[in-house]
């Protein structure tokens, strides 16, 4: 039987100066759902910084008003890391509007933390080429490391999610959920677990 190939993205998120009174609450939830933060800091950037780091949509009318939001106060970056990262954290913010992002789906990131277009709360990495030039422009020093797959991969997710993913699904198990779909997956890892007590699949 093939193995499937497993790929652990980096991705580079943004708490923006409208939300970084609430990076801790937002931390958490990136924690909660399945992320590593691998680097962090908190920094205030100047308007050329900020027209360098958005140098791609130079140009676009609202361009001014962007660069001149994201250097009015400090802002945390984190490099985040997880199985289709990039993808992952764009679902979880949400769409770029946050007025639409509370119509569509409430419980985003930028639905809860954002007041509109502009102050959307959180940024991250379009593509896996951004997210490299992003990395770089916020840590510099940061050693840049290869997509994670295979072996290397494995031993990642062995070793920071799947401890998390079991305390999770045990606690899952105690409180027996009413909602039928769960109730199977949890007996199918209770049929999975009891036959190989050291593997989450």
């Amino acid at each position: 039987v093939r193995t499937p190939r497993i790929r652990v993205e980096r991705t580079l998120a943004l708490i923006k100066p409208d939300a970084v009174h609430r990076s801790d609450e937002i931390e958490d939830f990136i924690v909660r759902n399945g992320f590593i933060i691998l680097e962090k800091r908190r920094l205030h950037l100047t308007p050329d910084q900020c027209a360098d780091f958005y140098s791609d949509q130079c140009g676009q009318l609202f361009f001014p008003s962007l660069t001149a939001f994201m250097s009015s106060g400090p802002i945390v970056a984190l490099v985040l890391a997880r199985y289709e990262a990039i993808a992952t954290w764009k679902a979880l913010m949400g769409q770029t509007s946050s007025t639409k992002a509370k119509e569509t789906h409430p419980d985003c990131l930028r639905a809860k933390y954002g007041t509109s277009d502009l102050r959307n709360a959180v940024h991250g990495s379009e593509t896996s080429s951004a997210a490299d030039r992003e990395i770089r422009f916020m840590f510099p020093n940061m050693v840049a490391e290869p997509i994670l797959s295979g072996d290397a991969a494995k031993d990642f997710l062995s070793t920071h999610v799947n401890p998390t993913l079991q305390r999770g699904l045990t606690e899952l198990c105690k409180t027996k959920p009413a909602d039928p779909v769960v109730s199977i997956s949890i007996e199918q890892y209770r049929i999975h677990s009891s036959g190989n007590r050291h593997t989450i699949w």
